[in-house]
């Protein structure tokens, strides 16, 4: 839920994070502003959905199970999609391999639920 904040950075703190990451220049146009802040919005999103499910895990176990599966293989195509656009190794070493990583012990995780 910590990304929610990302969404209100001011443009400068971006490109300084951008540049510090070494990543060159921030680009600059409405499309780079509106993808970097609704990706925020989306993932603190997620993690709002994550904490409603963890209050009752014998009823969402299901969607559980799917959000697992789901994180595996977004997980992989993360990886996939860094490798092909040229992020730097560090990125494409932690973004999709930690989202994939998370997916499988979420899946391990749910099968210890006692069902309904």
């Amino acid at each position: 839920m910590f990304a929610f904040g990302a969404a209100f950075l001011p443009t400068e703190w971006m490109k300084a994070s951008h540049t510090g990451l070494g990543l060159g220049a921030f680009p600059e146009s409405p499309l780079v502003d509106y993808l970097t802040r609704s990706i925020s919005m989306l993932y603190g999103m997620y993690g709002g959905f994550y904490l409603v499910i963890a209050r009752n895990l014998r009823r969402f176990a299901p969607v559980l199970r799917y959000m697992a599966s789901m994180n595996i293989v977004f997980g992989a195509m993360m990886l996939g999609i860094d490798l092909h656009a040229g992020m730097p190794w560090y990125w494409a070493a932690v973004e999709g391999p930690s989202i994939l990583v998370f997916g499988v012990i979420l899946l391990l995780l749910v099968r210890y639920v006692p069902s309904g």
